[in-house]
This record gives structure tokens, sequence and C-alpha cells, in this order.
């Protein structure tokens, strides 16, 4: 489920209800079909986990595997080295992903961090996960490698809450989205049964006027390139662009 509305309208506010940062003195949170209290956020027992990669990033000289584990020493206590690296290959394995698990985070891309999170979050029997603007910094090939992971969850059983302002990803990867406005529900709808621009209307609160978007398009095209750029590097790797 795509859950969207504009800048204000109270999506980080229903976050931090449905996770527990903030305590909601109304409403009720259904998991299941069972009735979670409000006092006990479902994110208590990890039935929903927003996954972040932040506290990753915060421990650059962590490897993969140390982080996948750390969360997991309750439940899983491996006696050594090697099954700490079998254990996290396995994990990332089971999604499609083949890595290294001896190598540093942060030599990995900014997408790859945000599935190491997800992973870490499936591994802890999360239900439903919470996904703010994760594509947010990604390139057109890592959103893809994440709508890849997102759509094999799904397919597996896991809910997702995917908030995003790109309203094109939101048709690729949803089948239902909730808009709010003013912290309030508007409505929620099948995504194959609502329009782009009536989305829009929802989100807004009155018409688009198509007419003006159009002639603001036809002003801006031009044969002249803007800005030309040239052997651009990435810092996290040597190729050029």
């Amino acid at each position: 489920m795509a859950l969207l509305g504009e800048n204000g309208a109270g999506k980080s506010t229903l976050i931090k209800a449905l996770t527990g940062v903030y305590h909601a003195d109304r409403g009720t949170i259904w998991l299941e079909a069972r009735l979670s209290h409000r006092k006990i956020p479902p994110m208590h027992n990890n039935s929903v986990s927003a996954p972040s990669i932040r506290k990753s990033t915060c421990y650059p000289i962590c490897r993969l595997l140390i982080i996948i584990h750390r969360s997991r020493t309750q439940t899983f206590r491996p006696s050594t080295r090697k099954e700490m690296e079998k254990r996290a290959t396995e994990l990332m394995a089971s999604y499609g992903f083949f890595l290294d698990v001896r190598e540093p985070l942060n030599r990995f891309s900014v997408a790859m961090q945000q599935i190491v999170a997800i992973c870490r979050a499936i591994d802890l029997s999360a239900k439903v996960l919470i996904l703010d603007e994760p594509t947010a910094s990604l390139d057109t090939q890592e959103v893809e490698l994440l709508f890849g992971l997102m759509r094999q969850l799904r397919d597996r059983g896991v809910s997702l809450i995917f908030v995003t302002h790109f309203l094109d990803q939101v048709y690729q990867v949803s089948d239902r989205i909730t808009v709010l406005r003013n912290g309030s529900f508007v409505g929620c709808r099948e995504t194959r049964e609502l329009p782009q621009i009536e989305l829009v209307k929802m989100m807004l609160g009155r018409e688009l006027d198509t007419h003006a978007l159009q002639r603001a398009g036809r002003t801006l095209l031009s044969d002249k390139p803007r800005c030309r750029v040239q052997k651009l590097r990435q810092k996290r790797n040597d190729s050029t662009v």
C-alpha cells in the first residue's frame, strides 16, 4: 500500500504512532484481524518495522554479518565467526543477493544498505514494513533493485507501506493507495482504479489546472542544453558518467 499526501499531511505522524514513537490518543490499530492495544504498538513485538540505514551508517567499520546478527542476539547466538558468516550469507541469498558479508557496509551502494536493513527487519519476523521515502537518493537501477525486493516480500505475504512523492513509482509497485490531507484520512482506493489526475486531486483537495501545466511545460522546452557534465565520478566507485 502507498501512503500519500502533501508535506504536512500527517504521514510521518501516523508512522510514528504505528511504530510507538508517539502515543495515539484516538483510533485503533488492527494487525492480522486482531486489535492491537494503543499503549503497546505492534512494533514492540517486531510485527511492524520501519527499517532504516541510519543506525547502520553510524558504524561504518561494522560488517554486514555483525549488523544483521546484532538484531538477532535474543533469538540466534552463533558460536563461531564462520557460523555468523554462513547465516548472514544465507539470509541475503534467500532474497537473491549474493554478497561478501565480510565487507564493510559502507562499501555498498545506498540501495544495498536499504536492502540489508529490510532483510534484517524481515529476519526479525516483521509482518509490516514501513518504507519512508526509500527511493529518494537512488538512481534508476537502484530503484529497480529495491522494487524487486519489495515484490518478493509482497509475494511472501509481507505487508508494505510505501511512502513517496514519486507518483509514477506508486503505480509501479502498489496495489492500494491511501491519501491523507491536513491530518485527516481522505480515502483508500485500488491503484488500478485510480487515475493519476484524480489522485492529485485527492492530495491537493482541488482540481488540477492541466492546461496551465501544459503551457508551463511548453515554455521549458528548448533544444539548447541547460548543463553539460563530463567525467562525473561517484565516491563509492571509480565509474564515470
